[in-house]
């Protein structure tokens, strides 16, 4: 009997259009080829083929990185975009900026209450203590 097996996590099925592509692959692959197979005829003439074909990978491999490369469900550009904002755009450290609104009583290195002196006895000044 035949059986198809049905994966437990489903958020990872994704749609599939043509040839088993994403529709972000077919439009990264498409943008590629669109841009290396003109730049690869145009320059074939002067470079030399083998010139032209690593000029062709040099400028198609972005697009299939963007088209490929996923890291927990998330393309490069929201990788990349929570990086940047991680690091450039919000500070590392957060101080606590709201005062309190009254102190905590008999906190170490609380310094702003001051104890009072003890007050001599009558009869230490009797004595001349």
């Amino acid at each position: 009997m035949a059986y198809v097996a049905v994966p437990k996590d489903l958020t990872k099925v994704r749609s599939k259009l043509i040839f088993n592509l994403t529709p972000r692959q077919l439009i990264c692959f498409g943008t590629a080829a669109l841009i290396g197979a003109p730049v690869y005829f145009l320059t074939r003439g002067a470079l030399g083929s083998s010139l032209s074909t690593m000029l062709l990978v040099v400028l198609t491999l972005p697009f299939f990185f963007l088209a490929m490369y996923e890291k927990d469900g998330q393309p490069f550009e929201k990788v990349l975009w929570t990086m940047i904002q991680a690091k450039y755009l919000y500070p590392a450290e957060r101080p606590y900026l709201t005062a309190p609104k009254r102190k905590a009583p008999g906190r170490a290195g609380d310094r702003t209450k001051s104890v009072p002196q003890k007050r001599r006895s009558k009869n230490k000044k009797k004595y001349g203590i």
